[in-house]
């Protein structure tokens, strides 16, 4: 919404507006260009002009969305649904990604499966096999092994020391 709001306040007319990209009718010139990013930036957007950033984003959101809005587990390999949802071979996604972030495509998903199980076990909702199934583990010891490898604690040790960080109103 802010990126559609600032390019109607320059009087740009945009066709769509999605993660990582805004296409519009007509060119943008140069002045336009500095007068968006700074806006941008004061939302605490950036804009994005390198195509290799853009993508990464992409890659980004994709997984992201993935992990954290999607309930369905895919029906193929990561690489696979990647490479198709982004219109590019997964060698040279997987190749640029850890070239701009430091970290391997597989590293930044397993971080953000661990991440959405960490809230899982802190919203108490689920019981740690419920998780590994919504998760899409193909067991509790598989969940509980990448856990550990991932955060050095098991999800049990995890649940534990959430509870002891909440205390009663009374001994505040």
């Amino acid at each position: 919404m802010v990126v559609k709001d600032e390019l109607e306040k320059l009087g740009l007319h945009y066709i769509d507006v999605k993660i990582g990209e805004a296409n519009t009718i007509e060119d943008i010139l140069p002045e336009q260009i500095d007068k968006l990013d700074i806006a941008l930036r004061k939302s605490g957007l950036e804009l994005m002009d390198n195509k290799k950033s853009v993508l990464v984003e992409k890659i980004k959101a994709a997984i992201i969305e993935l992990v954290h809005y999607t309930e369905d587990q895919i029906k193929v390999n990561l690489s696979d649904y990647l490479s198709e949802k982004l219109d590019y071979d997964y060698t040279y996604i997987a190749n640029l990604f850890s070239e701009v972030k430091g970290t391997t495509i597989e590293n930044f998903y397993l971080s953000h499966k661990i991440e959405k199980v960490k809230e899982l076990i802190v919203y108490d909702e689920l019981n740690l096999t419920e998780i590994a199934y919504k998760m899409h583990y193909s067991s509790v010891a598989h969940l509980s092994n990448q856990f550990k490898k991932m955060t050095g604690l098991t999800p049990s040790h995890f649940k534990q020391l959430k509870n002891k960080r909440r205390g009663t109103l009374e001994g505040v």
